[in-house]
């Protein structure tokens, strides 16, 4: 696909807000790279190659295994991810593919053993925020391969 727009350019103010959220979440004192990694898996479920190609390097950056992000769609079956980041991977996916019932007690629930009620607070919005970010990217045509680490500050 090729790029339609190039919404920076065209809504510099919107899109500067997003960012402000960006730099907002860093401030929440959330693990960044449990982040990082479950921004990876919205990514891979909304077909985002743009944000799959930045956060598959800035995790890299953080020091993240290759496994463990290959493994990614496929965490319920491997070991080697934490219980709490398994609470977190279950609890992203409710939320991207959250319908008309949205997210299941049991899900949420298991956040609270790890999260405070503000920590749940900012990993939704966390959530949330990469899903508006892998729509505007795949709506305009953003194109992959050429994100730089730390591009985004």
């Amino acid at each position: 696909m090729t790029e339609r727009i190039s919404y920076q350019d065209v809504v510099p103010e919107l899109i500067k807000g997003l960012n402000n959220i960006e730099q907002q979440l860093k401030k929440t004192g959330l693990d960044l790279k449990l982040l990082e990694l479950v921004k990876y898996r919205v990514s891979q479920i909304n077909g985002c190659a743009y944000c799959l190609d930045m956060h598959h390097k800035e995790l890299l950056e953080m020091g993240e295994e290759e496994l463990r992000m290959h493994s990614l769609p496929a965490w319920r079956e491997c070991l080697f991810y934490t219980d709490k980041e398994r609470a977190v991977l279950a609890f992203a996916e409710a939320v991207t593919k959250a319908d008309s019932e949205g997210v299941d007690d049991q899900v949420f629930e298991s956040l609270t053993k790890f999260y405070s009620k503000s920590e749940i607070a900012a990993l939704t919005v966390g959530i949330t925020q990469i899903n508006t970010w892998n729509r505007i990217n795949k709506v305009f045509g953003t194109t992959p391969g050429n994100y730089i680490v730390g591009q985004q500050g």
